[in-house]
């Protein structure tokens, strides 16, 4: 028998080498998907709010709140700076977690027609148009349901100080982005504005203060959609 390397099978020698290669690969990767799989990384849900209790029931809160502060780097982060230096009580996020509650509490009152709750949170200019509204409504003998359904969040928007002869007068613009159910509806329970379903609103609220004045708070001036 001739084993000279002339007549020596190499190229099938190669190929069966490849081949036990290709083999023991395709065996380690099959190896891996039979049987139980390890899950999936799950996607990070968004953050929710601690569930709370009510009346005796435990109420799943909504997702959590987003709180929008200006760098102190920019314009509008200088100018908080100065108010805070002014009123060392001020802080831009309990100004925002302020502005929450009131928020929820005003547009309760207006789709109640409490002018005592809107006299507390308003400026006298700005009352006067919440209670033109709520007289307009009235006598169309028309009814607000709004219910708020959460509150996604808040952002300062600008600032304006102005210095006047009684003190240093502040004006912070906040945008809220809230879901709420909100429509208008006739004498005989018929929808006339709005939608019973949820929707999402941005609104644009202009709060004033006087500083340096004893028993000067912050009060709604001005509310529009945006």
């Amino acid at each position: 028998m001739d084993f000279s390397l002339d007549h020596f099978p190499v190229d099938l020698v190669l190929l069966a080498l490849v081949a036990a290669f290709l083999a023991l690969r395709l065996r380690s990767v099959l190896g891996r998907r039979v049987g139980i799989q390890p899950p999936t990384m799950p996607v990070p849900p968004r953050a929710e709010a601690a569930p709370r209790v009510v009346e005796n029931r435990v109420e799943l809160a909504g997702p959590a709140v987003e709180y929008d502060v200006p760098s102190s780097g920019t314009r509008v982060g200088q100018l908080l700076v100065e108010i805070h230096q002014q009123d060392t009580g001020f802080t831009p996020q309990q100004f925002l977690m302020s502005v929450q509650t009131v928020f929820a509490q005003v547009v309760e009152a207006y789709a109640q027609g409490n002018r005592d709750v809107l006299k507390t949170y308003l400026t006298p200019a700005a009352y006067n148009s919440f209670d033109a509204a709520i007289t307009a409504r009235e006598a169309a003998g028309q009814k607000q349901r709004t219910d708020i359904q959460a509150v996604r969040s808040l952002a300062i928007e600008d600032v304006r100080l102005t210095k006047l002869d009684v003190g240093l007068g502040v004006a912070i613009d906040v945008r809220i982005v809230s879901d709420q159910i909100s429509l208008v509806e006739d004498q005989a329970g018929q929808p006339v504005t709005g939608t019973d379903a949820v929707t999402e609103f941005s609104d644009m609220w202009t709060l004033e203060r006087l500083l340096g004045v004893g028993g000067s708070g912050w009060r709604l001036a001005a509310a529009r959609s945006a």
